[in-house]
């Protein structure tokens, strides 16, 4: 878990940031900002939950009247501001202005965007209409906050890893010919999770909409070829390429493991390519360091890719950052020159697509640390493991 001191730490630089801009204070309406912050869990829906602090220190949390209950037993915040419902007879955007005004926030207001985002269906007036101030924006410098990574935070993906591979075995038993697409994936999950259940009780698996994933996403047979394909609960036949996606949010945070497999016997362009897309994946981890960049990654990706003759097979970038959100910022991409910093995360997951054949990717999460990186996942690799 994440420590009330580490929660207090990261406020304190968003204000020391703050206090540089000459701004009163903060708003935070991005829901992965607000729990970065705080720690505090919601439901992101059409009516807005709001973190404010002014630089004096003082803070609240703004949220919808039914949310107050919880948010007292669940949360440490001295001030729970309300308001009734959205859109109601008062926007709660004017309530807000009152709370920010309240708590001394004018002139000049930071805020990681000028108002609640237009999300299922809500619409409202910006920060800066409602209040009159002017409004900066942070969330860059909030973005470059959560690229680097704690010790308790690169923890928590550690042990996300942990349960990605265990989601992975899962899904390999279930996964055979003439089984359909969901029934392996629902079987591998559903056992994930209650394992994890058992391991930690309702402890790390706190988001309402959270919990372990396992499957294909679609990417089965020719469909492995399309990057990001969409479930169709295909039914596996020998000789059939799979590309698998594994998931297991702990307190949030999550790593990322995902298998290039077979079913059946491979056949030799099979093996060209599983070769091939291994072997670029090694290029990519010999080339994280401090003091590279981003591109410098993707970079070495490409010119493998270049020497080998296998251009045409490319689709996408490296990979990604990953934490509280499944993909952040940096990306490992020829066009990102962001300099790796020990604490950051990334999934390194550089693929080969054959329209002919199938897709080629393995994905795993990586930590830079002082001298190189650290591997987060611990799943096999080799085509012989992954021969169903």
């Amino acid at each position: 878990m994440i420590s009330a001191e580490e929660f207090h730490d990261r406020r304190e630089r968003l204000l020391e940031r703050v206090r540089g801009l000459g701004a009163t204070g903060y708003a935070l309406f991005g829901p992965s900002y607000v729990l970065y912050f705080t720690g505090f869990w919601f439901l992101s829906n059409e009516r807005p939950i709001v973190y404010v602090q002014s630089t004096n220190g003082d803070d609240a949390i703004f949220v919808p009247e039914f949310e107050v209950e919880r948010t007292r037993a669940e949360a440490s915040f001295e001030r729970i501001e309300p308001y009734p419902e959205y859109p109601g007879l008062e926007h709660p955007m004017q309530i807000l202005a009152r709370v920010v005004t309240g708590l001394g926030l004018r002139g000049r207001i930071a805020a990681d965007q000028d108002g609640y985002p237009g999300i299922l269906g809500y619409r409202g007036p910006a920060l800066s209409s409602v209040t009159g101030a002017e409004v900066v924006t942070v969330d860059a410098f909030v973005e470059s906050m959560m690229a680097r990574k704690s010790p308790a935070e690169i923890e928590l993906i550690r042990e996300s890893g942990r349960w990605c591979a265990y989601a992975h075995a899962r899904l390999q038993e279930h996964t055979r010919a003439g089984v359909t697409e969901a029934e392996a994936s629902l079987e591998a999950q559903q056992e994930t999770m209650l394992a994890m259940l058992e391991a930690n009780g309702s402890r790390g698996l706190l988001g309402s909409g959270d919990g372990a994933k396992a499957g294909y996403r679609g990417q089965i047979g020719r469909r492995s070829a399309w990057a990001h394909a969409v479930a169709h609960n295909i039914r596996f036949e020998s000789g059939d390429v799979l590309v698998s996606e594994t998931g297991a949010p702990v307190w949030g945070y999550q790593a990322e493991l995902e298998r290039a497999m077979v079913v059946g016997d491979p056949t030799d362009r099979m093996r060209f390519l599983f070769d091939h897309m291994l072997e670029s994946q090694r290029v990519a981890f010999d080339a994280i360091r401090p003091g590279a960049t981003c591109a410098d990654v993707d970079g070495a990706v490409l010119r493998y890719f270049e020497r080998s003759d296998l251009q045409r097979y490319w689709r996408q970038h490296t990979g990604h950052g990953t934490g509280l959100r499944n993909h952040e910022a940096p990306f490992l991409d020829i066009g990102d020159p962001t300099p790796l910093e020990p604490g950051m995360v990334f999934t390194i997951e550089p693929g080969l697509y054959d329209d002919e054949v199938g897709g080629f990717r393995h994905s795993d999460t990586v930590v830079v640390t002082d001298d190189g990186y650290e591997l987060l996942t611990d799943y096999p690799s080799d085509l012989e493991s992954l021969t169903l």
